[in-house]
């Protein structure tokens, strides 16, 4: 007789599980990790202090709704707090809309190269995944509208995308909400929007505001660097934001990155220092990697795309393995069906220079 145990909803057992970037080189006295898209500069000292300053209260709950983020998010944007939900990371809110959209059936939307969490917790609520085509490592709205049918319910368009660092411009993100039927929702996963230099670009902040059936996405992982808090925040109509409320956790932000946020986002001067560094070695990284032969992804993020050949001794298997021996750490694209690329975060400007040294160094030996 077969033993009874409790068995997961159909779908959890098909997750590939998230892996993240590694983060140690055994054997090296220094590493540098590269891999996480973690920013150089670290977060706003103001933001540190605001942190420390919540020691002396952990024995206080939260603000539930944390009303004073949503308010200086509010500030900064122009928007109604009323229509900002803030969660434990942007990953959090994409589980919500997951669950509070989805059921048992249903479609959902990603692009081939997208964020590995879009197919996670689409089958996490039951749903099934699909597969967008993209065009040079770029979304295409073209596949994307050719992929929806009676079933979908949601689009996830991460823009700029990860891992490869490409975006859609605004008319083009505006012509895809234009083609979606209105019961289907729209998310736009924007966690990369403040590097973007480019004038042809919005975040989704105009779409969100006129539309009933889009959502933007944001993070304080990655220009603010508050990656191990955990914090994100979403602008949405009212509805959408209505039904996000009734199903997440009552204290999903905690009290430290309450405070640290808040701080975060009234630094100006940091967010702009940050943008700078980023701008500057984002173009020399993909200026000289270029010049050492290899293919770099056109990036307006914080990261590079590299590809390799698939030649032995120059994979970027192989590359992966000489820059770990040095203490340079990128991050494997397997798993975003880009076997033959890694991905590499904008460092500080001794990493930078050492993983481009490096490079040289790999390509100029025996193969």
């Amino acid at each position: 007789m077969t033993a009874m145990r409790p068995q997961p909803r159909p779908g959890v057992l098909d997750i590939e599980a998230y892996v993240p970037g590694k983060s140690k080189a055994p054997g090296v006295a220094k590493v540098f990790k590269l891999s996480s898209n973690e920013t150089p500069l670290g977060p706003s000292p103001r933001a540190i202090a605001a942190y420390r300053s919540w020691a002396d209260h952990l024995e206080d709950y939260p603000d539930g709704s944390a009303s004073d983020l949503r308010e200086a998010i509010g500030r900064a944007f122009g928007l109604d707090p009323d229509r900002i939900v803030c969660g434990a990371g942007s990953d959090d809110l994409l589980h919500l809309l997951a669950h509070a959209y989805l059921v048992d059936g249903d479609e959902a939307i990603h692009t081939t190269h997208g964020f590995l969490i879009y197919p996670i917790v689409t089958l996490g609520a039951g749903a099934k995944p699909v597969v967008a085509p993209e065009k040079n490592y770029t979304a295409d709205v073209d596949a994307i509208l050719a992929a929806v049918t009676e079933k979908t319910r949601i689009v996830f368009l991460a823009n700029p995308n990860n891992p490869t660092g490409t975006c859609l411009s605004f008319d083009e993100v505006k012509r895809l909400h234009r083609g979606l039927p209105g019961n289907v929702l729209l998310v736009l996963d924007a966690a990369y929007a403040d590097y973007v230099r480019r004038n042809d670009y919005e975040a989704g902040i105009e779409l969100v505001a006129t539309s009933d059936n889009v959502v933007m996405c944001r993070t304080f992982s990655k220009i603010h660097g508050l990656a191990a808090l955990r914090l994100g925040w979403m602008f949405g109509p009212a509805p959408i934001v209505d039904a996000i409320n009734r199903i997440r956790g009552p204290f999903n932000v905690t009290g430290p990155a309450i405070a640290a946020g808040v701080a975060a986002i009234e630094d100006i001067e940091h967010q702009e220092r940050s943008r700078e560094h980023n701008t500057r070695w984002l173009n020399w990284l993909t200026e000289e990697i270029g010049k050492l032969g290899l293919e770099v992804t056109p990036s307006v993020a914080n990261f590079v795309l590299i590809h390799f050949p698939e030649t032995k001794g120059r994979s970027a298997k192989d590359a992966d393995a000489f820059l770990t021996a040095r203490g340079l750490i990128l991050r494997q694209t397997t798993a975003y069906k880009l076997p033959n690329a890694l991905r590499m975060t904008v460092g500080t400007e001794e990493a930078n220079r050492l993983v481009v040294a490096a490079l040289r160094d790999f390509l100029a030996k025996p193969a």
